[in-house]
């Protein structure tokens, strides 16, 4: 039997940390203790003006190659969720195999369902590789989401920030994703969205994302609560057995009360908002590659990564790693 396993990670954050009080700094009419004390946010990134989401994805996709210990020929595979890509197409996938000198051996495409997208990606891939069509994939989480921000709207331009994450996914004959689930439910758009678009060269409703912060709150609890256990179930393992839960890294309280839904200390949950802020779909594989790295996580412990955005889209996964 064919299983998919992470073979190494990476990670890219654009310049430097942009604090809270910077903000203020900016002009924008809040202070630290508004968003530490709702959020758990101290500092985010932003790209320069002209850094693109493939840029700060082929930074995060070379580090994950050099993790996993192959060359980027080996890559038969490129998936990258985004929802602030270079260009209506082509893809940002293939912007990012281009730059890692990949020829037509090679797939390469682009999903999108927000800060789920590096969940729904994740469970793409592993379906390629358990087919066995594929060996090698590359997936990878990149966002600029400063680009979409009204700055005049203190409860969200807060709230974002821009980075990427990838993980080489291999086929193997050890269980590495031993389960997933995806769900959505398109009847909540309204309550986070970007409503506009752009037609006949011009854009054509609101072009800055909106958030209904309530609702969202509400749901994701339930959500991700249900969807861990979910995940926790089809993989047939005990609940007990989770050594490390990744979440979509958007707010200090739905992070805490998914660890406690789930039965797990914060000792034992992976939390980079407080230093990254939300970035979407990067935001999961950025907290994975920096819990490997600084030696958290080990070859050999249990992970669950679980995330929703936009839609309502959300999903998570089970890995042995």
């Amino acid at each position: 039997m064919i299983f998919a396993r992470i073979a190494g990670t990476g990670s890219h954050l654009p310049g430097e940390p942009v604090t809270n009080d910077d903000l203020v700094r900016r002009g924008i009419d809040t202070s630290d203790e508004w968003i530490t004390t709702r959020t758990g946010i101290r500092a985010r990134h932003f790209a320069a003006p002209g850094v693109t989401s493939s840029e700060l994805a082929l930074i995060a996709a070379q580090q994950a190659i050099e993790a996993a210990g192959c060359a980027a020929a080996d890559i038969d595979l490129i998936i990258v969720a985004t929802s602030t890509p270079d260009f209506i197409f082509p893809s940002t996938a293939t912007l990012v195999q281009a730059g890692l000198g990949i020829r037509n051996n090679c797939a390469a495409f682009d999903v999108q369902a927000v800060c789920c997208g590096f969940v729904y990606a994740l469970a793409t891939a592993e379906k390629f590789i358990r087919s066995g069509s594929n060996q090698r994939a590359l997936v990878i989480g990149a966002e600029v989401f400063s680009r979409i921000l009204d700055w005049a709207d203190r409860s969200t331009c807060v709230l974002f920030g821009d980075g990427a994450g990838a993980m080489v996914l291999e086929a193997s004959d050890k269980p590495g994703v031993r389960a997933m689930a995806l769900h959505a439910d398109g009847n909540h758009h309204p309550d986070l969205c970007v409503p506009g678009n752009v037609a006949g060269g011009q854009v054509t409703g609101d072009p800055f994302l909106r958030m209904n912060g309530q609702a969202v709150f509400k749901f994701a609890v339930k959500a991700l609560d249900e969807v861990a256990q979910e995940v926790v179930g089809l993989a047939g393992v005990p609940q007990e057995s989770i050594d490390w839960l990744i979440p979509h890294q958007a707010n200090i309280r739905i992070i805490q009360s998914s660890a406690r839904r789930l039965g797990l200390p914060m000792e034992k949950v992976v939390t980079t908002v407080d230093i990254h802020g939300n970035t979407s779909a990067a935001s999961i594989p950025l907290a994975l590659d920096c819990a490997i790295r600084d030696g958290r996580i080990r070859p050999g412990q249990r992970i669950v990564l679980e995330g929703i955005g936009g839609g309502f889209a959300w999903g998570a996964a089970l890995i042995d790693f």
